[in-house]
């Protein structure tokens, strides 16, 4: 699939990823996994699906043709959401000792979070300030998306 993604956009931010992020991304979600479900959290799938919390506008930078879709929280089933303080990736690789590096969080632990720091979208959309540049959602449980759907 990146292969694929090289060949038919080569200047897009997937095209720039190595060939070992998948294998990256799957050790990633299974430290999401462990961590959210020592704090009670519950999974229902193997994978998340990947939301964040409002809009990004460096994400959205990444797509041709972005688009987005909004879910309120009163919609999802919430002891299927675990959050990260920026992208899980260097949330688990960043080591400068910020309070939410390495941390998952429940739903009433990252409004605590978020109110201390404010979205990281409104202070370091460029990355300036380090690699959180959103709050990423990972949505354990199937029917969220077949919801979306309808």
């Amino acid at each position: 699939m990146l292969d694929q993604i090289r060949l038919e956009r080569p200047d897009s931010m997937c095209a720039k990823r190595d060939d070992s992020y998948v294998d990256k991304r799957k050790k990633c979600e299974a430290k999401l996994k462990e961590a959210f479900l020592a704090k009670g959290g519950l999974i229902e799938i193997d994978s998340p699906y990947y939301f964040v919390v409002e809009h990004s506008p460096w994400l959205y930078s990444w797509y041709e043709q972005p688009d987005f879709i909004k879910i309120p929280a009163s919609e999802i089933d919430l002891r299927y959401a675990s959050f990260t303080y920026g992208d899980s990736m260097p949330t688990f690789a960043v080591q400068d000792g910020k309070e939410y590096r390495g941390q998952v969080y429940t739903y009433d632990e990252i409004l605590k979070i978020i109110d201390k720091y404010g979205l990281p979208q409104n202070w370091n959309d460029d990355g300036a300030h380090g690699p959180e540049r959103y709050i990423e959602v990972h949505i354990w449980k199937k029917d969220l998306m077949e919801k979306v759907n309808e």
